[in-house]
């Protein structure tokens, strides 16, 4: 069950949500032993959403607190969404929104170590990307797209023609020198590729660029990142395919997972 505030959500406090879509919130992976990798940065990306969105702070003792009491009868691992949001906003005055409240929700978590996806490319840029906000329809309509053309998900591709993000993760490229390539500009900024960063697989070295389709098609290796897959290769974007079985991917995800967890 979602709770708004610590208390059971009912269907009242959900439809504004649903109807004006006027939020942000962030999502992690609860593990066995009820940590979560990076939850200072989850916590700091709320904060810094909140003031972007509605103007206002954010207390995060609070969210622990209503993070902690949807854990407490949910069967681990699982994977928990905080979405901010004021349930008295008027779609005539969205202006007067500045009182956001805290929904929790939790759903099953999937396994760490997925199969490889492959990406189709699609000309795409989100409102606010370097904020994590509740307006999905673009990104979910792109998956949908790639998804029945036989795709597993869709890479986005701003109009500079510079490789982004994914629908709901960040891309990471592995060049033929084995340094890590990171999007520089238009993306979400990923809690999991700046643990990655923080916690280098040696001896890989990351660095940001500028990178086209063109450029990304000779690379040695793709993935994909976010705090639900960890690191995840892709096997393909659009025609070209990658090495999947990479030794620095594994090298990365075991420095993904040797990173120790905080305690909501």
């Amino acid at each position: 069950m979602a709770t708004l505030d610590g208390e059971p959500a009912t269907a009242d406090d959900l439809l504004p949500l649903a109807l004006t879509n006027l939020g942000h919130f962030t999502t992690f992976r609860v593990h066995a032993d009820g940590t979560v990798r990076g939850l200072s940065r989850h916590l700091d990306r709320l904060v810094r959403d909140c003031a972007a969105v509605f103007g206002v702070p954010l207390d995060t003792d609070r969210v622990r607190d209503f993070v902690r009491r949807a854990l407490a009868e949910r069967e681990l691992p699982c994977v928990v969404r905080v979405t901010v949001h004021d349930p008295a906003v008027d779609l005539a005055r969205p202006a007067d929104a500045n009182t956001p409240r805290v929904l929790v929700s939790a759903r099953w978590a999937g396994p760490l170590q997925a199969g490889p996806l492959r990406a189709r490319s699609v000309t795409y840029e989100r409102d606010l990307p370097q904020v994590k906000h509740t307006g999905l329809f673009g990104a979910l309509h792109a998956r949908r797209a790639a998804q029945l053309a036989g795709y597993d998900d869709a890479l986005f591709v701003g109009r500079d023609g510079y490789v982004t993000e994914g629908a709901t993760w960040n891309v990471g490229f592995i060049d033929r020198d084995g340094t890590v390539l990171w999007p520089r500009s238009g993306v979400l900024p990923g809690v999991t590729t700046a643990l990655l960063r923080e916690h280098p697989a040696p001896p890989a070295e990351h660095r940001d660029a500028d990178l086209t389709l063109e450029d990304a098609r000779v690379m040695a290796a793709a993935f994909a990142t976010n705090a639900g897959i960890g690191v995840r290769p892709l096997a393909a974007i659009d025609g070209t395919g990658f090495a999947a079985e990479h030794p620095l991917l594994g090298r990365l995800r075991e420095a993904y997972l040797s990173i120790p967890g905080e305690a909501p």
